[in-house]
């Protein structure tokens, strides 16, 4: 698959036969690997590349990050996928599981107490999750969901049991600042709390099984809508490798506040996400799934899924928070998408075309932009206009 997905690139001209590429790997099975190795590097190397060009353009020349931008960007360029936290995570879980593979609370609240001496206490709280290490408490909102607390437990037992590994991977991270540094701590805690709730294998045996069905996902392992479509981003095992997707969470006002993509499909660091998506009236109209074939400036064709969510704030005097997820793959997974069923994926003029943000989509003719591409020259006509009040020359 792999090879497959490295030789589609936009690239390079031309396809080669699903024969011709079994007999390459079969054949030539070290110089396959290179292959998709060096066609990864070069993936990594535009998307550096790209995040330059995006600073470029959003007025942030120095090219200086936030702490938590360093850490969204650390995630993404390891494939959102940290093997020996993960393969961890797995041992731990299977070990706490009971007879039909199930982890539930009360063997993680049990697992806290006797192997931790941590009490668990669920009360109405304004922290969703606050450890008292005088105490050996940890109170968590009992406002939560279930999926919530059972995902604070799964954090506090990552971060008592998989300590080690997740400094030693922070610690191995280049990161400019010691305040990304612990950001990163806990977005690998949070990591591992996902990955011990769905462990690897087990989680991608039956993601293939259900077609991606997230609601089906939701099910089988109590978690929550978001939790899944992320964990399903996190499938980036070497040789065990679940169908490539992308993923993101936008909040109401456009902002990409999750993303990762193992497509070739890309988000723009600054700015905001292309209108034309679908995620968007996701946001706008919560708990229903929206299923949208969109088609991207290099011609790729994505069956792209969203869905908003609204977190409830367990009162009155507090705003819920309101967001949308989004989850996609390319047409030629299809097959493995439920969201494609019924769907038209090949008929010219049926896809919407969409762009990363406008600041970087090439498309000329977009009703929906709101200002030009940086590259672009505008030409602005006092007589004559159309959407929008420029027409656009390419630069050279």
């Amino acid at each position: 698959m792999a090879l497959r997905e490295a030789i589609a690139d936009p690239q390079f001209d031309g396809e080669i036969g699903a024969d011709d590429l079994t007999r390459l790997a079969e054949q030539q099975p070290a110089f396959a690997k290179r292959f998709v190795d060096l066609h990864s590097l070069y993936r990594r190397t535009s998307q550096r590349l790209a995040m330059i060009d995006d600073a470029i353009s959003a007025d942030n020349s120095t090219g200086a990050r936030l702490p938590w931008e360093e850490v969204r960007d650390w995630f993404h360029l390891s494939n959102n996928y940290v093997d020996s936290l993960d393969r961890a995570a797995e041992r731990l879980a299977n070990s706490l599981v009971d007879e039909h593979s199930h982890l539930t609370g009360s063997a993680m609240r049990q697992h806290l107490l006797a192997q931790h001496g941590i009490m668990v206490i669920l009360e109405r709280s304004d922290r969703v999750r606050k450890f008292d290490t005088k105490a050996s408490a940890l109170v968590i909102d009992a406002g939560q969901p279930a999926s919530g607390v059972r995902f604070q437990l799964a954090y506090q037992i990552a971060v008592m049991t998989l300590g080690e590994t997740i400094t030693q991977v922070a610690a191995d991270a280049e990161l400019r600042s010691q305040a990304a540094r612990e950001l990163l701590k806990v977005g690998l805690a949070n990591y591992a709390a996902g990955a011990m709730l769905m462990p690897y294998e087990h989680f991608r045996q039956a993601a293939r099984a259900e077609r991606h069905d997230v609601d089906r996902l939701t099910l089988l392992y109590r978690a929550s809508f978001e939790q899944v479509c992320h964990r399903l981003s996190t499938l980036q095992r070497e040789g065990s490798r679940g169908v490539p997707v992308f993923f993101c969470r936008v909040d109401m006002a456009g902002n990409i506040t999750k993303r990762h993509s193992a497509t070739r499909l890309q988000f723009a660091r600054f700015g905001g996400a292309c209108p034309l998506w679908i995620v968007h009236e996701a946001v706008a109209i919560p708990d229903r799934v929206q299923v949208q074939l969109a088609e991207t400036p290099d011609g790729v064709r994505y069956v792209s899924m969203a869905k908003g969510l609204i977190k409830a704030s367990g009162g009155f005097d507090r705003n819920p928070r309101r967001y949308a997820v989004a989850l996609g793959c390319e047409v030629e997974h299809a097959s493995e998408f439920v969201y494609a069923d019924g769907i038209d994926l090949i008929s010219a003029g049926v896809a919407t075309e969409i762009g990363a943000s406008c600041r970087i989509c090439p498309r000329t003719g977009c009703d929906q932009r709101a200002y030009p591409p940086s590259d672009q020259q505008i030409e602005v006509d006092l007589f004559e206009r159309g959407v929008v009040p420029y027409s656009m020359r390419q630069n050279g």
